[in-house]
């Protein structure tokens, strides 16, 4: 459980089952305005996403989330779906996979590299949220977050370019992109966002353990391989490294919010 000081009181931030994305009481609905479509994230996450929005908006950028926080049942329903060939399995360069011709273990490895672990997943915590820019959107566009959209040429390139530079500057109001493909085997996600003070705190708290007992509760798809590799797979898919936290972490402020 992670917790907050405020004078002598001590109150609760997100509790383990929260960690886990086995409930949302840590996280409150987005104004319309910010979203496509509802979107929830943690009331410490929605203040500096107040004001990253600003700063874009007066570089003529609408940022808005269109993925906050995900509980574990719909993670669990992705993964399951995935797992049996209901949903697409991409490769590194985001092309469909022919699953069919995978073992299981390769199966559990193909899925991780786009979609996260049920339980594992950061977009639980309500520190995490994947963004566009509304004002690049043309009439009737698909939205897909691609790795194509956020390139040169793409709609949200120069969104993404000015996300990048503001984060390494130091100035992206506590957020970093927590999948660079650097640290993590994820596959490079620009457009997931994740605010550090928060993230940092919900990664040094979680329980493998407790997220095991969750997979055997629901039956989750192809849960022996995972018990089987669970610590490798927490090591390539989920651990993401304290150095990219570092430059964003706001240590003294962490101080005072989370102890």
């Amino acid at each position: 459980m992670i917790t907050r000081r405020h004078g002598g009181r001590v109150t609760s931030i997100i509790s383990r089952e929260q960690l886990l994305g086995l409930n949302g009481r840590h996280v409150v609905t987005l104004e319309r305005g910010w979203t496509m479509g509802e979107c929830s994230l943690h009331p410490f996450a929605i203040a500096a996403l107040e004001q990253l929005r600003h700063d874009a908006r007066a570089e003529g950028f609408d940022l808005r989330v269109v993925s906050g926080f995900r509980s574990f049942m719909r993670q669990a329903e992705i993964w399951n779906a995935k797992a049996a060939g209901l949903r697409p399995v991409f490769d590194a360069q985001e092309q469909p996979i022919d699953t069919r011709a995978l073992s299981e273990r390769e199966l559990v490895f193909a899925i991780l590299r786009w979609s996260a672990l049920p339980g594992a997943s950061r977009h639980h915590w309500g520190s995490d949220m994947d963004v566009v820019d509304a004002a690049a959107i043309p009439p009737g566009y698909e939205l897909r977050l691609s790795v194509d959209e956020t390139r040169d040429g793409g709609p949200f390139a120069p969104l993404h370019r000015w996300l990048g530079a503001r984060i390494a500057s130091g100035r992206a109001h506590g957020f970093f992109r927590p999948y660079t493909g650097e640290g993590c085997d994820v596959a490079p996600e620009p457009w997931h966002l994740s605010f550090a003070p928060l993230a940092w705190e919900c990664q040094r708290a979680f329980d493998p353990a407790a997220m095991r007992q969750a997979h055997r509760d629901v039956g989750l798809a192809l849960q022996p391989v995972i018990e089987d590799c669970c610590e490798e797979i927490l090591g390539r898919f989920f651990h993401v490294p304290a150095a990219l936290y570092s430059s964003v972490r706001q240590p003294e402020a962490m101080a005072e919010v989370i102890t």
